[in-house]
């Protein structure tokens, strides 16, 4: 470790970023508890009784969307790449457009609490769960290891942790706290822990953000000049587009591959989608998304001005050689910034972040087990409100230890190859799927099946063997080359070929029903019959 992370480390004060941390759990634990007097029903439990504000839903997607990759990793993308780093926020913003114009209004009006209700309106109710439930676990458990493993990466810099077991232990804390948010909370629960977060998070951001341009009279082609100076002799670069994914043919395929599934994997994540469950209306599904724009929006600007000012403040070589690097970016900021007292309160905001985010994708993964595939599967759509209630209390703390267990093993894995896979998931095997049930009325249950599960086989099959995992400097197992695929992110190639078997598989089946299509799409339009989903 370089002396100016041990001094870091030491100078991080980890019994105050403890204390810190420890106050916002207790605090958030007894919003938990407040607003779980109210779990009766499943639309509690599921959809937060669908009590939820545009204003407060927005803020929570906000909250749920921004998660210690956003916050840390994207801070530090643009420390050490500079103008390629930003393009990250950029693909996340327009995300949100897709999500807007595409999927928010109508989604809201056709489902009732997962995306399992979506596809299964129109077809065959047992197989397309089924294959909606797969895909959710998915994208729900690559997400939960990533935000594990970030947690474990991120001990060793905030709180000075760096032994394994001591890792361990806080990977173990952390799943556990959060199953205590998802059993007793729900989703009202979740919601106002994401809401904490989110204000926490974006309070932060902008106190850094308008410290560092404080230090240059808010100036800030002075804070750009800075981070080119301090840079080094790669300093110049840190303005100039292609210093990361320029090099080769290549590397601006990967890019272009990574965009894709960054841009069209939001509106297939099935922890946002759920989030359109929680609000009475229709018109309050559209005013979420666009609050959530705004707040995502003006954060990832922040995160502009927090990366160039690591960069200028700290330093590209220090921050790349730091544990986590790029994700060190943020903290080491904090502790140019403020000291101590900052850095603690990022401490508590990258924890916060990462609990917040692990409950939503772990109350997410748990209704779609229990209410597509335990409800609608097994028991045929017979299942009473508290037996699935039940089931899905029973899931999420399987899917907690799955998520310890694995962030356990995972701590010391490519953060970044899990976050990828789930996004590139999303985007190949709900996406397609999603869009396919809303706008076209042939497709049928053949082509949900190809598509969902034709695109999580193909987006697997590709990342195994692509350079993020063997045959890299950056590779998961650096040991082996056992890669064929040139990209690491597999969406240029496995969207395409999802929305291509959706096609086929509704081609070759003579499976057809233009009048339940009719219906979906009167419902999914004006929101008649949708209250009565609910």
């Amino acid at each position: 470790m370089n002396t100016y992370l041990a001094a870091a480390v030491e100078g991080s004060r980890p019994g105050l970023n403890i204390t810190i941390f420890a106050i916002f759990v207790v605090i958030t634990l007894g919003i938990v508890v407040w607003a779980s007097r109210d779990n009766r029903t499943a639309a509690d439990y599921y959809a937060a009784g669908r009590a939820f504000s545009g204003a407060q839903n927005g803020i929570a997607i906000s909250g749920d969307y921004l998660s210690a990759a956003s916050f840390l990793g994207i801070a530090g993308a643009i420390a050490v790449y500079g103008y390629d780093g930003f393009l990250y926020s950029i693909g996340f913003l327009v995300a949100w457009l897709v999500a807007l114009l595409l999927v928010a209004e109508l989604l809201r009006n056709t489902g009732k609490f997962t995306l399992g209700d979506v596809l299964a309106f129109r077809m065959r109710q047992r197989p397309v769960r089924a294959a909606a439930a797969t895909s959710t676990l998915a994208v729900s458990l690559f997400y939960l290891l990533a935000q594990m493993a970030g947690a474990g990466v991120l001990i060793s810099l905030l709180l000075g942790v760096s032994s394994s077991a001591g890792q361990n232990l806080v990977i173990g804390v952390v799943g556990a706290i959060m199953i205590v948010y998802v059993l007793v909370g729900g989703m009202k629960g979740t919601t106002w822990v994401q809401i904490v977060k989110a204000v926490l998070l974006i309070a932060a951001a902008a106190a850094m953000t308008f410290w560092v341009l404080g230090r240059y009279d808010f100036n800030v082609s002075s804070v750009l000049q800075d981070a080119v100076a301090h840079g080094g002799k790669t300093g110049a670069k840190l303005l100039e587009p292609g210093f990361k994914y320029g090099k080769n043919g290549t590397s601006k395929l990967d890019f272009l591959s990574l965009a894709l599934a960054l841009v069209l994997g939001t509106a297939g994540l099935p922890h946002v989608l759920m989030r359109f469950y929680t609000v009475p209306t229709a018109k309050d599904a559209r005013r979420s998304v666009v609050w959530a724009i705004g707040l995502i929006g003006v954060f990832y600007l922040f995160t502009l001005v927090l990366g160039y000012g690591a960069a200028a403040l700290v330093g590209p070589d220090k921050i790349a050689k730091a544990p986590g690097k790029e994700n060190a970016a943020a903290p080491l900021l904090a502790l140019e910034l403020g000291g101590p007292v900052l850095l603690g309160f990022v401490a508590a905001v990258a924890f916060a972040t990462i609990l917040a985010v692990v409950a939503g994708l772990t109350i997410t993964a748990s209704a779609s087990f229990a209410h597509d595939v335990y409800a609608n599967v097994l028991r045929r759509g017979q299942a009473d409100g508290r037996g699935e209630v039940r089931v899905a209390r029973i899931t999420a703390v399987v899917i907690g230890a799955l998520a310890i267990v694995g962030g356990i093993l995972a701590k010391n894995q490519n953060v970044a190859f899990l976050v990828a896979l789930a996004f590139a998931v999303a985007a190949s095997a709900n996406l397609p799927t999603i869009l396919y049930s809303l706008f076209w009325r042939r497709f049928n249950t053949a082509g949900a099946l190809w598509s969902s599960y034709g695109g999580l086989a193909v987006t697997i099959v590709l990342i195994v063997f692509s350079p993020a995992v063997s045959g890299a400097p950056t590779a998961m197992i650096k040991s082996q080359d056992f890669h064929w695929f040139p990209l690491s992110n597999p969406g240029l190639v496995s969207i395409p070929v999802s929305f291509a078997l959706g096609w086929l598989g509704t081609i070759v089946s003579r499976e057809r029903d233009d009048l339940k299509y009719a219906e979906m799409q009167v419902r999914s339009l004006t929101g008649v019959g949708a209250e009565k989903a609910g």
